[in-house]
Parts: structure tokens; C-alpha cells; sequence
């Protein structure tokens, strides 16, 4: 377990680029946070870290956002309107779970709250939480590779 105390959105990206250079192919990195805590901040960086150049936002009304370009396909999913696990196994989520690219899902939570387990692969367990303002506490813990 591994925390980052991030003093501004610009640091909160500065740490999604530096793990969006170290990705491998299957990564999934499940995301926790509250409303406006900084998770979509951290896939933009993420994405540059790719190598993604188009403008990456929050697929809160679409589910997931497939970003190519980069040296690695970036699939940014949000579960945030998804609330029982029927609507979660409904949503086809399964395929991002072993994605061929990376995966990055807000309100990853909700995955297990539906029963899920990503125990099996390998994944990153991110959760943001807002200190103040400015200032975002980053736990992570890397139960993959």
C-alpha cells in the first residue's frame, strides 16, 4: 500500500501519466472516490502517460470511452450511474475486466458491491479521498503482477 498526497489537479495528472508509461497490456485500474475528488483528473493523465492525445472526459452518460492512439488502447469506464448489481451484469462489463489495452473504471466499488471479484487478473485498487480544497490523499495498492 502506497500513498501520494497530491497538492493539485496538475500533480493528480502527473501521477496518472507517470502509471499510464508503466502500463502493461490487461491492466485494470479500479478507482474510488467521492464526486469530484479528482478520479477523472488522474485518467487524463493516465491517457498522456499512453500516449493518447485526444481530449479524455467522463463517460459518466456513456459507460465507457475507448481512447486509441496511444501505444496502448485506454478503455475509461464510469459506473457511477449503475446502482444494482442486475444494471452492473447487464452493462457487458465483463470483457473490460481482461481488457486488450487498459482499463480504468470509476466507482470501481460498485463491481464488488455486484458480486464481482478482480482478484484474478491484474489490477490496481486506487482510492482518492479529499483532504481540502487543493489537496487529495492517493492510496494505491498493486495486487497484480
Amino acid at each position: 500500500m502506497a500513498t501520494f498526497i497530491s497538492h493539485s489537479p496538475a500533480e493528480t495528472e502527473s501521477l496518472g501519466e507517470r502509471w499510464g508509461r508503466e502500463a502493461q497490456r490487461g491492466l485494470v485500474v479500479a478507482l474510488s472516490g467521492d464526486l469530484g475528488a479528482g478520479k477523472t483528473q488522474l485518467v487524463r493523465g493516465f491517457a498522456r502517460g499512453l500516449g493518447v492525445t485526444t481530449r479524455v472526459h467522463s463517460p459518466t452518460f456513456t459507460l465507457v470511452n475507448e481512447y486509441g492512439g496511444g501505444r496502448l488502447k485506454l478503455f475509461h469506464l464510469d459506473l457511477y450511474r449503475l446502482e444494482t448489481p442486475e444494471q452492473i451484469h447487464s452493462a457487458g462489463i465483463e470483457e473490460f475486466l481482461q481488457p486488450d489495452g487498459v482499463a480504468v473504471i470509476e466507482w470501481a466499488e460498485r463491481l464488488e458491491d455486484g458480486g464481482w471479484r478482480m482478484e484474478d487478473g491484474k489490477y490496481t485498487r486506487v482510492k482518492i479521498e479529499v483532504v481540502s480544497e487543493t489537496e487529495r490523499r492517493i492510496v494505491y495498492e498493486d495486487s497484480g503482477s
